[in-house]
């Protein structure tokens, strides 16, 4: 079974001047991570502004992971949408691509019961042999996966875990409680400590576009038991955990980046860039860490 645990990356998707995909530039993002001792990148996602993407770019931009990447670290690619149909389009095309696992968020939108969430994952788990992770997140989606579906959706041998971001820790609890061989992922960075301590097993992390080797040595330490170092770690990133999340994710990690000299400006309408008052902010935070602005 894959492995799936530690500080793994909801990368961007860089855009250039033009709004087009940056090839060039993931590539060296990629890069960057895994210098920087990610555990894995997941394309795609949320962070990836997968909404906006044409089905071309989304399958360019988790060719190029993979291929970047090259088995050093797994990939798990964003594959979910409100529609069954295009999920298993998009996740055979994960599968057909060489990704090591899909992230199937939950269908947003159209609201289905818990019953239309467990046939859902289910056909695409018998139509689509690749392991998959769940993706919970009712502040995106307005719907909350109770922690009874994802245990019986636990039940099916390729559904090896979920990226709970629900923001309760108890309904968290519930879940590892009731699971055997399935991983738990923080699905929100502010979390992450105290749901590692009770058994999460890693994150999928926005902070780890921007502090990727901070991140991995958190989640390792806390791997390795020492709770300490950790949440010492935890502690020095929580404004930056914070601030990240103060407009619409990707908006103020994409400005973090650029910020950094990373990557151009750009987001994808209906998304904005940040306020002036919020980059006020960000850039203080990331003064107060030590990182240096290229374009401050």
């Amino acid at each position: 079974m894959l492995d799936i645990k530690g500080s793994i990356t909801a990368i961007i998707t860089p855009f250039d001047k033009e709004g087009n995909v940056d090839q060039k530039v993931l590539r060296n993002l990629v890069e960057f991570h895994i210098l920087n001792g990610t555990n894995g990148i997941v394309p795609c996602g949320t962070t990836g502004e997968s909404a906006t993407l044409s089905h071309d770019e989304h399958f360019d931009v988790v060719e190029i992971v993979i291929d970047q990447v090259a088995g050093r670290v797994p990939v798990i690619a964003g594959a979910g949408s409100n529609s069954t149909l295009e999920t298993k389009l998009l996740t055979k095309h994960a599968k057909d691509a060489g990704a090591d696992a899909a992230l199937l968020i939950t269908p947003y939108y159209n609201k289905p019961t818990q019953e239309g969430l467990y046939q859902h994952y289910n056909e695409i788990a018998k139509s689509v042999d690749i392991p998959i992770v769940l993706y919970n997140v009712p502040g995106r989606t307005a719907l909350n996966m109770l922690p009874e579906t994802v245990i019986r959706l636990s039940k099916i041998d390729n559904i090896i875990g979920i990226k709970e971001a629900s923001g309760s820790i108890e309904q968290s609890v519930e879940i590892m409680k009731y699971t055997e061989n399935f991983s738990l992922l923080s699905g929100e960075d502010f979390l992450t400590y105290p749901l590692m301590t009770l058994g999460a097993t890693g994150v999928i992390s926005v902070t780890n576009n921007v502090v990727p080797n901070l991140m991995a040595t958190m989640c390792s330490s806390i791997l390795d038991g020492k709770y300490l170092d950790a949440r010492e770690i935890h502690f020095k990133l929580s404004k930056l955990f914070k601030v990240l999340f103060c407009e619409t994710n990707p908006i103020p990690v994409k400005k973090a980046l650029y910020l950094m000299g990373m990557i151009q400006d750009e987001v994808r309408l209906p998304l904005t860039c940040m306020s002036e008052q919020g980059t006020d902010v960000l850039k203080s935070t990331m003064h107060e860490l030590g990182l240096d602005l290229v374009n401050s």
